[in-house]
């Protein structure tokens, strides 16, 4: 991991050493997920995401455990925070849509705490998609630190669920409030790039970082497909979609972002032609 930024490569040292301690011999895998995986990581900006593999189930005091001793408190992430999630290596291995996690963390300088020690505590208004699309980035692209390569560690889903957990998810964020009116809105950038790496998955078949995402679909004109034909559709944004992806990617070097209507208009396009994808 020569290519990471150094500070983020002695934290992630650090973190399988600490949580090595904690598991010992249940440890079988560790991977950089998100940004890190996709090779988008920006110090400053980005989160880290992790992924543990345990062999076996963990007891209450074994997470617990884990928790104090990965969280920013007692190893200070150098990024906005950290997202870990450990699973059992059959539920790693096993494909499943279900979240099926031991232990969730979030902690960080600028992350609101949460431990979450099973997916019937976490509130369902937060969203139960994330782990089995998390699950199928880190299958293609994630990044060992610890045990075999992660395309061994974690199966795919299939293209049923991912389709479905693709939906669930763009419905979730087009149900997040947005600032009404023309004006920018912060966090409409990645609302937008969020739905072109989805658009990407299921067009090509590949996870993409969401600026490369958006860069993948100007190369082929940024539009959604016509589910009858595969030929590219009218444009559901008013002929402006290649423009929102271009001001949505600058918007992540610094840009205004762009409205919450557009956002949303784009989001739903790229919701109707995943939905059509599964008929």
């Amino acid at each position: 991991m020569t290519d990471l930024d150094p500070p983020l490569r002695r934290y992630l040292a650090d973190l399988v050493a600490a949580a090595r301690d904690v598991l010992g011999d249940d440890l079988v895998g560790a991977y950089a997920a998100g940004s890190v995986g996709l090779g988008a990581y920006q110090p400053g900006r980005s989160d880290v995401d992790v992924a543990l593999v345990c062999a076996d189930a963990l007891d209450l005091g074994r997470r617990q455990e884990l928790v104090a001793r990965l969280r920013h408190e007692a190893l200070p992430c150098p990024a906005r925070g950290l997202e870990l999630v450990v699973y059992r290596r059959e539920v790693a291995r096993s494909g499943t849509p279900e979240p099926g996690f031991e232990v969730e963390l979030n902690t960080g300088a600028r992350m609101p705490f949460r431990a979450t020690w099973a997916a019937a505590d976490r509130p369902a208004e937060d969203g139960l998609f994330w782990y089995g699309l998390d699950r199928s980035i880190l299958h293609q692209c994630g990044y060992a630190l610890l045990g075999p390569p992660a395309a061994e560690a974690f199966a795919d889903l299939s293209p049923a669920d991912l389709r479905r957990l693709l939906t669930d998810a763009l419905r979730w964020w087009l149900a997040l409030p947005t600032p009404p009116g023309d004006g920018p809105a912060p966090g409409a950038e990645d609302a937008v790039l969020g739905a072109c790496r989805s658009l990407v998955k299921v067009r090509h078949g590949v996870w993409l970082a969401k600026v490369d995402a958006g860069r993948r679909l100007l190369a082929g004109g940024g539009r959604p497909v016509d589910a009858t034909d595969g030929d590219a559709a009218a444009d559901p944004t008013g002929g402006a979609t290649a423009d929102l992806i271009e001001r949505s990617i600058a918007a992540r070097a610094g840009g205004p972002p762009p409205s919450g209507p557009e956002a949303r208009a784009f989001q739903r396009g790229v919701l109707d032609e995943i939905r059509a994808a599964a008929v």
